[in-house]
């Protein structure tokens, strides 16, 4: 699409919250800072809300998915109840507690979502954990340190066949196991749908008034770079005020019930308390998308973007890049996808500036106004929804002001000022880990973040923070000069949109910066007609890429203002970030400590004395 358009195009309207800041200044030099407006009250349990759509609108759709066959199967309110009270009946009847917790290992499906309304609407934990941790480890290591962690008394999945492996290494012959599709010969296997042939007694509802905001809700475990994940605490109170910031932020929720098209995973506290809770809270509908922000996994996604117009598009940069790319080829699926859209957020890594403007310029063109685009900050500790920049219009780094019912409390660390939570949403810890809940909070009771910020103007501090990275991951030159190693690579990345995935920074007591770069498919467009490349591998060795990749730290070096924003060394990566070795999350996000831990030959090979021709060396710093 050639057509352009201007900055100052208007916003398709909605209703936001109040985004008035109160800040503290503190004798020992940390910085307090909240919301003026107020945090409201929230329901006591998780599932108090379902109680509500379930009798004001039975026959309204909360979750869809796709079967074997392609076609929509749609889960309705009133149904919802009924079946999750006869799995609660059922999950009670085997005595699961937080001592000995439901167990989810497979991907998101409505078999999924029963049994975890279920279990939470009765008081028992359950633990979503990452697919990956089963399917693409080969050892199983992560899955029995859930495993052994947690101490499950039941353990799901949809597929006996695709998880047969992952349970025959981790789980113990004696823990009851269910399944959707299949079993495993020798083990105590139930059908799913034997367990929704339980009768529901009094009891269900008495296990649910005895549900308190205390109450653990689940367990969801953190992606641990240097250390086996954590399981953090999630209790029905933290999840429940949580949805009431978002509402308190986001007013117009309440105008509709909001449209959600989502692939990310439930194991994730982005897709699993924020956005199914947003969904849940407010009456809407979820559809399940089984697609993914790869080669492989958009072309789902479109598909189901062509079916259902979303009111609300959470997703990852990659992901909104990608169908950016389908809708500038196809005005319909344009026209579709904005039809009723009302907010984009684009979680969890930056966003480019080219692509916020592609962005803006499509939705144009389909409805006559912007949408609006906002982000925040957060993580699994805060269920995860703590700051919100909720301003209609998205500015890089933005992450705004603490959610109502959040004190954030800034403390400074050498050159910044690491963020503090306190709230009724922030965990009280990591399951059977005292050692570590107790290192995870301050001597106020504040927990630590390691992320970084700063004021988005330090003479008027009301209006907000911007993010300024990982706290853990910058690190000192061999000279003493610190990197910020957050700011560095959003610039690269901005810099090399739309062909970079992320890029890791190195240097640790090295004398110069340089980086591994992870390229995005779109860069194959280098190539000629009759060489196109389909794997990273090619790409590493393209002359074209390396040509490109070589101008780009060429004018990086150029535009540097000192060592620690000079990158001098890169090197096109000719293989993928790997989820079983935690370098990368389900949501395509890139961990910056894994990569250069296992990748220490790689690193090893930009600095070394002698010819490479993989590693390239800007000619600015020649």
């Amino acid at each position: 699409m050639n057509t352009h358009f201007s900055s100052d195009m208007a916003f398709r309207t909605i209703a936001l919250g109040p985004y008035v800041g109160q800040v503290d200044r503190q004798p020992n030099g940390s910085i307090l800072i909240r919301s003026a407006d107020q945090l409201r009250g929230s329901p006591s349990r998780y599932t108090e809300p379902l109680l509500r759509w379930a009798r004001e609108r039975p026959e309204a759709c909360f979750i869809a998915k796709r079967d074997e066959q392609g076609a929509w199967q749609h889960l309705r309110y009133g149904e919802t109840l009924e079946k999750i009270r006869s799995l609660g009946q059922a999950l009670r009847d085997r005595g699961l507690s937080p001592e000995r917790p439901l167990l989810i290992l497979s991907e998101n499906d409505i078999e999924h979502a029963l049994l975890a309304l279920a279990a939470m609407h009765v008081g028992v934990a359950y633990v979503p954990l990452s697919p990956a941790y089963s399917l693409l480890s080969k050892d199983g290591e992560r899955v029995r340190h859930a495993v052994s962690l947690l101490t499950p008394g039941l353990v799901f999945a949809s597929d006996a066949a695709r998880y047969a492996g992952a349970i025959q290494a981790a789980v113990p012959a004696d823990v009851e196991l269910v399944f959707t599709r299949g079993g495993i010969p020798g083990r105590n296997c139930t059908s799913f749908d034997a367990m929704l042939q339980t009768g529901p007694t009094d009891q269900v509802d008495q296990e649910h008034e005895a549900v308190r905001p205390e109450t653990i809700a689940k367990f969801l475990f953190t992606s641990g770079s240097t250390k086996l994940p954590k399981a953090v605490i999630n209790t029905h109170g933290m999840m429940s005020c949580n949805q009431q910031m978002y509402a308190q932020c986001y007013p117009f929720l309440s105008d509709e019930p909001p449209v959600l098209v989502d692939w990310l995973s439930w194991h994730h506290t982005a897709g699993g308390n924020n956005n199914f809770g947003l969904v849940l809270f407010h009456g809407g509908t979820l559809y399940i998308d089984d697609g993914k922000p790869t080669i492989d996994g958009i072309a789902q996604t479109i598909r189901n973007l062509r079916d259902v117009a979303p009111t609300i598009y959470i997703t990852v940069p990659k992901g909104l890049d990608a169908v950016v790319q389908e809708m500038k080829l196809d005005a319909t699926l344009r026209d579709k996808f904005f039809s009723r859209l009302r907010l984009i957020f684009p979680a969890g890594a930056a966003l480019s500036g080219p692509l916020k403007k592609a962005v803006d310029d499509l939705a144009v063109a389909a409805c006559g106004a912007r949408i609006p685009m906002t982000m925040g900050l957060g993580m699994t500790e805060t269920a995860p929804f703590a700051i919100s920049a909720h301003l209609p219009d998205w500015q890089a780094g933005v992450i705004g002001l603490p959610a109502p019912g959040v004190v954030v409390k800034l403390v400074p660390l050498d050159d910044k000022f690491e963020v503090r939570y306190r709230g009724p949403n922030v965990t009280q810890g990591y399951w059977r880990q005292p050692d570590l809940t107790k290192e995870a909070f301050d001597d106020e009771g504040y927990f630590c973040s390691g992320d970084a910020a700063r004021f988005i103007d330090d003479a008027v501090p009301e209006r907000g923070l911007r993010f300024d990275g990982r706290i853990a991951e910058d690190f000192k030159l061999i000279s003493g000069t610190w990197v910020s190693v957050g700011a560095l690579r959003a610039g690269v990345i901005a810099a090399g949109a739309p062909y970079i995935h992320d890029v890791v920074i190195t240097g640790h007591d090295r004398d110069t910066l340089g980086m591994l770069v992870f390229p995005l498919p779109a860069a194959a467009e280098f190539t000629s007609a009759s060489g196109q490349i389909t794997d990273l591998g090619g790409m590493a060795d393209n002359e074209r890429i390396r040509a490109w990749a070589q101008d780009l730290l060429d004018r990086l070096a150029t535009q540097a203002t000192g060592s620690s924003n000079r990158i001098v060394r890169a090197m096109v990566l000719a293989e993928p970030a790997s989820m079983e070795l935690g370098e990368m999350t389900d949501k395509g996000s890139i961990n910056q400590q894994a990569v250069l831990r296992n990748r220490a030959t790689f690193v090893d090979r930009l600095y070394a004395i002698g010819h490479d021709p993989r590693v390239l060396i800007a000619r600015a710093a020649n």
